[in-house]
């Protein structure tokens, strides 16, 4: 187990450990096997569901983040947790919640404006967790993206029901200007500054989301936020969007190995040197520092 957070072990959150699926699909149990593999490695950790759309919008979806964190916060000690050392993360649209509930803990007006009251003290935000996660909404307005601006309406709290909503889609400059200004609220990268914790980000070149997270690391770095990354070429065929729920791939092995080593990092106390897990996964801060990020699955 890791030596921190006062001797517990850390509680990495998965928001939705939270799930994928566009907002609209998935459950905790496809990534049951992902969430032990990680309890394996000495942490306490907690798959979380969440309302969908189009039943549902965005704000939805953050209070039950935040419902599983106050959970957390409450009863985590008696799995021999630490209530005050967590690390959330998630895939796809969970990590786009898990990184968004991130920036509403940090940043009041964002939390005001989904009427949030955050679950713990930003403080107690160790780190983050990104896998292949819809962590930048500009790419849904680039001509020929995979994903339509439907997801993005269905999201909104508007009034009528989410299929009205579609059928009266933005149709003019005006109005897909005013969405965009709307899905700021609901971008992680638009709301992230200096005050998020370390983050680590996997993707690869063959995601359909590779563009918004190598986007999502460079802004982490202009802020000045240590970010661990791993991403992986075209070549390696292993590494469609969301690979790391499998875990007969040893590009997923690789990522359990370096997600590990990088809760230890986050969570060990500040005085506290590298593991030797740490030293051996070639574990670095990737902002600017000697030892980039790991490309193609080599450290």
């Amino acid at each position: 187990m890791p030596a921190a957070c006062e001797g517990s072990r850390p509680v990495p959150v998965w928001s939705g450990r939270l799930h994928g699926g566009g907002w609209t699909s998935g459950d905790k149990s496809a990534v049951t096997k992902y969430c032990a593999n990680q309890a394996s490695g000495g942490m306490v950790v907690v798959n979380v569901n969440y309302r969908r759309q189009a039943r549902f919008h965005m704000g939805h979806v953050l209070h039950d983040a935040n419902a599983a964190v106050a959970w957390v916060r409450s009863n985590i000690g008696r799995y021999g947790g630490d209530p005050e050392c967590v690390v959330l993360g998630g895939d796809s649209a969970g990590g786009q919640i898990a990184a968004l509930l991130t920036a509403a803990t940090l940043r009041p007006e964002l939390a005001a404006h989904y009427s949030l009251r955050p679950a713990v003290a930003g403080h107690h935000l160790k780190g983050l967790v990104q896998h292949c996660s819809v962590v930048d909404f500009s790419v849904f307005f680039k001509s020929g993206f995979i994903m339509s601006l439907n997801f993005v309406r269905m999201l909104l709290p508007q009034a009528g029901p989410a299929r009205t909503r579609i059928r009266n889609p933005f149709t003019t400059p005006e109005s897909i200007e005013r969405l965009k200004a709307q899905a700021g609220f609901m971008s992680p990268i638009e709301r992230l500054d200096g005050r998020f914790p370390p983050v680590f980000v996997t993707t690869s070149e063959r995601d359909f989301l590779y563009e918004a997270n190598v986007n999502f690391i460079s802004r982490l770095k202009f802020h000045g936020v240590p970010v661990d990354t791993l991403i992986y070429q075209w070549s390696s065929a292993n590494t469609e969007h969301t690979w790391q729920q499998d875990y007969r791939y040893p590009e997923s092995q690789e990522v359990y190995l370096r997600l590990h080593a990088f809760v230890r990092k986050v969570t060990q106390r500040p005085a506290a040197h590298a593991s030797h897990e740490t030293r051996a996964s070639g574990l670095c801060w990737d902002d600017g520092s000697p030892g980039p990020a790991a490309v193609g699955g080599q450290p």
